[in-house]
């Protein structure tokens, strides 16, 4: 009786600790789940980064190339006017700092620049650059001071433009100087608003949002892009316009019209009077 543990000692002693459960299939798995959420995530993040910035920097690396190529173009053909670094030399040519590649594409493309020699205004010739090299001289203006950028019209942005607005706006801003039919007008001091036959839509964008030469400068606020494309636009109908009635005269209107009439309708009379005179 005595080996036998009363029920007090039986209940006092401690009991032995419990050996702790093997880990089930399930517990594994859960285990190893966040590894590989932490694998998925990091994949996807990669994947994600690379998209979005692999684009942005070989568009980058693009326009660093233009802007170093621009820079040499400008070094052999600009730079003894405008100065090695665009700052201008006097009296020979004006900072090209802060004008914008917008001004450059107008310049260069309509041959205007680089200039063959200095006048009271730059007349328009064809271009000496190409239009890769033209984009890269803008590339390097631009990047020196910002300014205009370069217009980007869409055949489908000439389409939907206003061709009646657009002559609206042409005769009540433009008419003054370059006439009713775009064909060009002295002005003071020896200059001259130029024929708008050979002027692309991109360069008449161009001239309104950068006013060269005499011309004043029509901003965004003054006259919106999709108007500066109806202007455009109209100016093109100028040209391609048929004249189902005879000779256009130009396009000037009336007066020269009238003036035609009256030359030929009292020349024709002078010339019958004389006839019927000699008969008699």
């Amino acid at each position: 009786m005595s080996d036998i543990p009363s029920m007090s000692e039986a209940m006092n002693s401690p009991e032995p600790a419990a050996e702790p459960a093997a880990p089930t299939p399930s517990r594994r798995r859960r285990r190893r789940l966040p590894f590989g959420i932490t694998i998925t995530l990091a994949l996807a993040v990669t994947a994600s980064l690379w998209a979005v910035l692999a684009p942005a920097s070989n568009a980058e690396s693009k326009s660093d190339g233009a802007v170093a190529q621009g820079k040499e173009l400008f070094a052999q053909g600009c730079a003894s006017c405008h100065g090695m670094e665009a700052q201008g030399v006097e009296g020979r040519g004006p900072s090209l700092i802060g004008v914008g590649g917008a001004a450059v594409d107008f310049q260069v493309s309509t041959g205007r620049m680089p200039l063959a020699q200095i006048g009271t205004q730059a007349a328009r010739g064809p271009s000496r650059y190409t239009q890769e090299q033209i984009a890269q001289l803008a590339a390097y203006i631009q990047s020196l001071g910002g300014g205009p950028e370069v217009p980007k019209i869409t055949e489908s942005d000439v389409k939907a433009a206003n061709l009646s607005e657009g002559g609206e706006i042409f005769r009540a801003n433009c008419a003054a100087c370059h006439n009713f039919a775009g064909a060009g007008n002295s002005l003071e001091n020896g200059r001259y608003a130029p024929n708008l036959g050979a002027a692309t839509t991109k360069q008449i964008y161009e001239a309104m949002l950068t006013g060269p030469e005499a011309m004043p400068v029509f901003g965004d606020k003054t006259i919106t892009p999709e108007q500066k494309v109806a202007v455009a636009k109209y100016i093109e109908s100028l040209r391609n316009g048929k004249d189902p009635g005879g000779a256009n005269l130009g396009h000037l209107g009336p007066v020269p019209e009238g003036l035609v009439a009256i030359l030929v309708g009292i020349g024709g009379l002078v010339v019958a009077t004389m006839w019927i005179g000699a008969k008699r």
